[in-house]
Parts: C-alpha cells; structure tokens; sequence
C-alpha cells in the first residue's frame, strides 16, 4: 500500500495537511491512469462524461443542461461536444425558436461505445478497494464537500 509521505518525500503538520495533499496527489495520479482507460476507445475523460449524460438524459437536452451536469466543469465543453459530433457520437440540432438555443442528445454509436465500455472490468487501479471501502471513501469524500 502507498504512503503518500514516502511518495513525495515529504512531512506533514498534521493529518488533515496531509489528507488535503493526498486527495490533490490520487486526483493526479487517477486522472493518469483514467486517460490511459480511454485512449483505446479514442475519447477523452470528459468527452465520456458527456457521454454518459446524454445516456442517463434520453432524449436531447440544452448545451447549458449538460455543462452544468459535468463532473469537471471544462471551459471547452462546446469543443468537446464538436469532437465527438464530428466522431458521429452525439447529435446536434438548433432550436427552431431560439437560434442560440443548441440540443444535443446521443446517437447510437454513442450507444454502443458506452456498452463497449461498461463491459470493460479492466478498471485495474481500482482493484485494491473492496465494494465496502469504495463506499466507505465515496461517504467520506462527501463529507468533505
């Protein structure tokens, strides 16, 4: 198991430093490992975001709906959605009534590569987590917000 003082090779004043530099220091380390995961599909971390929101939606929904539903809030969510438009993922459509008003909803390829992806069990820097402990970090990180 790691120790984040000997990883940095550092000294904390107190645990709550030191939890506060370990949560920045695993964020790092799984936004690594998660672009290594979705390099082979040829999306990004938040292009699969997008994705699965357009999936959990339905139906097409307003650009704004989906920025706001992001888990990172990314400036450049609009040139994310033209990339996986031009992959033919998603789909847009203008609103008729108000032309700065866009819609987007997910197409079928879209679909099937999110399906592609939820059968994928690969999620190797996970592995050392039980289902119990997951739960038990997932309570504590919110508890933190």
């Amino acid at each position: 198991m790691g120790d984040i003082s000997k990883d940095i090779k550092s000294k904390f004043v107190n645990n709550k430093i030191k939890a506060f530099i370990n949560i920045k220091y695993t964020s790092n380390w799984l936004s690594s490992k998660e672009n290594v995961f979705f390099k082979p599909y040829g999306i990004s971390p938040q292009q699969y975001n997008i994705l699965r929101i357009l999936r959990g939606a339905k139906e097409k929904i307003k650009v704004q709906i989906v920025k706001g539903r992001m888990i990172e809030r990314a400036p450049n969510a609009t040139r994310l959605m033209d990339k996986l438009c031009d992959k033919n993922l998603i789909e847009r459509e203008r609103c008729e009534h108000d032309r700065r008003v866009v819609y987007v909803k997910i197409a079928q390829a879209g679909l099937d590569i999110l399906s592609t992806i939820d059968k994928n069990k690969n999620l190797s820097f996970l592995e050392n987590l039980t289902e119990e402990e997951a739960e038990i970090l997932s309570n504590l990180l919110d508890k933190i917000r």
